[in-house]
């Protein structure tokens, strides 16, 4: 386990695991990078893949309230980034990590090869269509298991995962901090900056995300420049990690704009 010193002073966790081009996985709202699981263990077969947690949850430091809102996290990752050495790289985000992505790709825009984005929104629904269904937002601020898991995840990979599964929804995290990550992903709107981002873009988006539903997708498809959208049939706000033929669909893509 290493740590970076982020701008306040807090300590951020980060490992690396694999070889070949750094790749950054950036976690989702309130949770640590063992949440990853199985998906960085796949994608360290072809990446020097760089994980960390966010502040305030799993080895991180919580820091100074002020620093909780999306834009300051991607001053975090960039961080963790120039401590691995990896002055490029290709950015990996789900959900709220996808959200700090996109200020990433904005504001260190020499840093990301190439920029994936799992699962999530440019910010604040500009139409109804976009909004989250009203009963996946009170099981996600419920925080029971239970209840996420049908939102997240296809039931036969939870019976077939139930440690990766436990994992990614028992992150350490205080409730102090859970509070300060929820409200930085409610408040992000990158909207008006996406036209900005240089680096090639592919959006992953499941077709029945409650959370996070499809047409935020396309509002991304529009906003970011020559950006690609794949839609997952079938699948719910965790398909980073229930659906792991992404994985070679993000190989390919990265073969295909790194050059």
């Amino acid at each position: 386990m290493n740590f970076a010193e982020a701008p306040d002073g807090a300590e951020l966790a980060w490992s690396e695991s694999g070889d070949g081009d750094p790749l950054l996985l950036i976690a989702g709202q309130a949770t640590a990078m063992d949440g990853w699981g199985p998906t960085a263990e796949l994608l360290s077969r072809y990446y020097r893949v760089i994980r960390f947690d966010h502040r305030g949850i799993g080895r991180s430091a919580k820091g100074t309230a002020e620093r909780y809102t999306t834009r300051l996290l991607a001053e975090d990752a960039a961080t963790v980034l120039n401590a691995a050495d990896a002055d490029l790289a290709h950015v990996y985000g789900h959900s709220m990590g996808g959200r700090i992505g996109q200020w990433l790709a904005i504001d260190y825009p020499q840093k990301v090869r190439t920029l994936i984005l799992a699962a999530t929104s440019g910010g604040r629904w500009p139409d109804a269509s976009a909004q989250p269904d009203k009963a996946a937002m009170e099981a996600l601020v419920s925080g029971d298991m239970s209840r996420l898991e049908e939102l997240f995840f296809d039931p036969a990979w939870v019976r077939a995962n139930p440690e990766a599964t436990s994992t990614f929804f028992n992150s350490r995290a205080s409730a102090w901090a859970k509070a300060r990550h929820f409200k930085a992903s409610r408040d992000h709107d990158a909207w008006s900056e996406l036209g900005s981002v240089q680096a090639p873009t592919l959006i992953l988006h499941g077709t029945e995300d409650k959370l996070t539903p499809l047409p935020n997708a396309l509002l991304l498809r529009q906003h970011i420049p020559r950006s690609v959208l794949v839609r997952v049939p079938g699948a719910g706000h965790g398909l980073h990690l229930d659906h792991p033929e992404t994985v070679e669909w993000i190989r390919q893509f990265i073969t295909r704009k790194a050059r």
